[in-house]
């Protein structure tokens, strides 16, 4: 306690020293006493308040040789008055007077032509004709000249801006010339000048500068101009080779596509039969691979290219393979990426893929794969693509197993009316199961179509 005692007194001694010293500042001074000032005592005989008396200041001596300073020269100043002037200088000059000039014209008399009079200022001066040149001396030799004598210059045609009319033959006014005078001849009137000979053949001669356009009446009016050849362009191979479909209900699509695998389970009649559209994947690599397109082509069947990219493709190698497929396969509506490697191996490999697509106008059907972004890109660059559903006999299911399956699908087309796509193999128990669920009313809900119906409704949907 006692230390919060001191620490409180030395605390107010120093805010009261300190608020001291500020007002000390602030405050004004005090005014003090005036200085006075004091008389100063002189001590005697000092004589420090005496009297001096003034004489003449000694000035330094000067030798008698010094110059005398003389008189400063005066400046004359001019008179007051200057000189008068003159004062015919200082008159104004006269006036000029115009004078008005003498009327030598006299008024014509009453009954006189004015055209019989003549004034002698009309008559205009005649020039001498005649202009004799100086003779030249007798005995001047005539000059040498060294250049060679030139021809002269062929005279220039005079051109006249009025033709040349004959002048009146003047009146003989002495008696009996009248008597003598012989008729005079009768007056023709000038021809008009024509207006499809001598201009026609002047236009012709005048001087022009390129060809003249020619006159639309010159041109045979039974000659018809042929009219312009308009070329259709062709169709993409997904339009010219697909098969054809009608949806007049409007159903959702689903599309069956089965791969070929290359055996021959199934003959072509039994498939010929089928009550709805089916669509074939076959491998370009493989041997007979156009003549099976051509089979199930004549079947009245779609036909896809089956390709599967080996691994480390690279975007040339999909480009070369790609295009010699489709080469060869000239009656595919689009591309089945296949089971194995597929076509999805490699960013570079589905991008070059998609880009050749858009080239040559087939579709793209693709498996699906996490965000489908190999799909979205293939649609972005103006390709039909589309992935599957569903591979419902990839392990080999009863068919049993792949009608449930297939009602499955029909039931997602009806809930996304965007169409499905499922994918199987050409196998006995697939086309029964395929058969046996066709009678069923789950196929009666969709409309089962061919791939490139779906994948062009897909494509307009966008």
């Amino acid at each position: 306690m006692a230390k919060g005692v001191f620490r409180g007194f030395v605390t107010g001694v120093v805010i009261s020293g300190v608020g001291v010293g500020a007002l000390s500042l602030i405050a004004a001074l005090p005014d003090g006493p005036a200085p006075e000032t004091g008389a100063v005592e002189v001590p005697a005989g000092s004589d420090f308040q005496g009297k001096r008396e003034d004489s003449e200041p000694n000035l330094p001596a000067t030798p008698d040789d010094a110059p005398k300073a003389g008189d400063a020269p005066r400046m004359d100043t001019p008179p007051k008055d200057g000189d008068p002037l003159d004062k015919d200088a200082t008159k104004p000059a006269d006036r000029p007077e115009t004078g008005t000039p003498a009327n030598t014209l006299t008024p014509p008399v009453e009954g006189e032509n004015p055209a019989d009079r003549q004034s002698d200022t009309d008559t205009a001066p005649t020039p001498a004709t005649d202009v004799q040149k100086p003779a030249a001396p007798a005995g001047a030799e005539a000059p040498i000249s060294t250049d060679p004598a030139q021809p002269p210059a062929p005279a220039a045609p005079e051109d006249k801006a009025f033709p040349d009319t004959p002048q009146p033959t003047p009146v003989d006014a002495t008696p009996g010339a009248e008597e003598n005078e012989p008729p005079a001849p009768s007056k023709r009137a000038d021809p008009l000048p024509s207006v499809t000979g001598d201009s026609a053949s002047d236009e012709a001669n005048r001087p022009r500068i390129g060809t003249p356009a020619g006159n639309l009446t010159d041109k045979n009016d039974t000659e018809q101009a042929e009219p312009p050849v308009v070329e259709t362009p062709a169709q993409r191979p997904i339009v010219a080779n697909a098969a054809p479909f009608d949806n007049p209900e409007a159903k959702p699509l689903m599309s069956i596509v089965l791969l070929d695998e290359g055996a021959d389970a199934m003959g072509l009649e039994a498939l010929s039969a089928f009550p709805y559209p089916l669509s074939f994947a076959v491998d370009p690599l493989a041997p007979d691979a156009v003549d099976r397109m051509q089979r199930y082509r004549d079947a009245g069947f779609e036909v896809l290219a089956l390709l599967n990219m080996p691994q480390g493709a690279t975007a040339t190698d999909t480009e070369s393979l790609m295009r010699a497929s489709l080469a060869k396969m000239t009656g595919v509506v689009a591309v089945m990426e296949g089971d194995q490697t597929g076509l999805q191996s490699d960013k570079p490999v589905s991008d070059q893929a998609a880009a050749i697509l858009a080239e040559t106008g087939h579709g793209l059907v693709l498996f699906p794969k996490g965000l489908n972004t190999a799909q979205k890109l293939a649609a972005k660059e103006g390709v039909p693509a589309a992935t599957v559903f569903r591979d419902f006999d990839a392990k080999e299911q009863s068919a049993q197993v792949i009608r449930r399956f297939l009602d499955q699908a029909a039931f997602k087309a009806r809930q996304d009316q965007d169409g499905v796509i499922m994918l199987g193999r050409l196998r006995p128990d697939t086309i029964s199961a395929l058969l046996l669920w066709g009678l069923q009313d789950r196929a009666a809900s969709v409309a089962l179509a061919p791939i490139s119906a779906l994948l062009l409704a897909q494509q307009e949907k966008g």
